[in-house]
């Protein structure tokens, strides 16, 4: 698996679409889902952590999307992984170790040792996989419509 740092110009299907199905495994739809908003974040994010925003490629073809940015909570410096996805067809196959491994030396890169993530707790088989790879759960947030999630380097 190899990474490639997302140009939204070349990307721009493709990082809609990921996030699309990735918002709808999350919430069951997409009604929520602002293509233009997403864009206009993706863009600004992309300016500070270009190296956090990237696809996935395996034999020539996109699999997966990483969107990881650094930001303070509760007073510190850690790691924020905004998206981890995995192509339908990608799934289950522990390709999601790559993407781990690939975030992991990208928060080491930033000198964080502790990241964070939320999770919709309907989403079962991403929380299996956060616990999987050591992560925690902390709490919920968003009247419960979300559970953050943390790990350590």
């Amino acid at each position: 698996m190899i990474f490639e740092e997302i140009d939204i110009k070349k990307h721009r299907d493709t990082v809609v679409n990921n996030r699309k199905d990735s918002f709808y495994v999350s919430f069951g739809d997409t009604i929520g889902f602002s293509e233009e908003e997403y864009l206009s974040w993706l863009e600004e994010k992309i300016r500070d952590f270009p190296e956090g925003f990237v696809l996935a490629k395996e034999d020539g073809k996109y699999i997966g999307q990483l969107e990881l940015t650094i930001r303070e909570y509760e007073g510190n410096k850690i790691g924020y992984v905004n998206l981890y996805y995995l192509t339908p067809e990608m799934r289950g196959q522990g390709k999601g170790k790559a993407l781990h491994h690939y975030a992991k030396q990208f928060f080491k890169n930033n000198e964080v040792s502790e990241y964070h993530l939320r999770v919709s707790p309907s989403n079962n088989n991403a929380i299996k996989f956060y616990r999987t790879i050591g992560m925690d759960e902390v709490g919920t947030e968003f009247d419960g419509k979300v559970i953050r999630m943390k790990g350590y380097l």
